[in-house]
């Protein structure tokens, strides 16, 4: 892979750390406004309307879960940026293919060994 490529995709890993930090950050901030208002007194409000906070604010932590492994996986990609393993799959060790790639930055393996994990 040709620096300038490498420096594209380094680029894009950054611009999508950036966006997603700032989306944890908004993901947080509403699953403890929405745990404050959980611990507040709903004696007037019907039980359906607690349980709409609790699925609300489930919903909310299993999104910040799923952004924050995102985070996780950017980094590593960038680490593999340094190591110079970048773009060589963790499974069979070829080329991951460009399309994978521009589709999936932080993508650890080729489209064949991604089949065959666990889901």
């Amino acid at each position: 892979m040709s620096t300038a490529e490498l420096a594209r995709y380094k680029g894009a890993l950054l611009a999508l750390r950036g966006r997603l930090a700032g989306d944890v950050s908004s993901l947080a901030d509403e699953a403890l406004k929405s745990e404050d208002e959980a611990s507040g007194d709903l004696s007037h409000v019907p039980t359906h309307m607690a349980d709409v906070g609790t699925y609300e604010r489930e919903f909310t932590l299993g999104l910040l879960e799923s952004e924050e492994h995102t985070l996780g996986e950017i980094d590593a990609a960038l680490g593999r940026m340094e190591r110079g393993t970048f773009g060589h799959c963790e499974g069979c060790r070829k080329a991951i293919p460009k399309d994978r790639l521009h589709a999936l930055p932080y993508a650890r393996y080729c489209f064949e060994c991604a089949r065959r994990l666990p889901a």
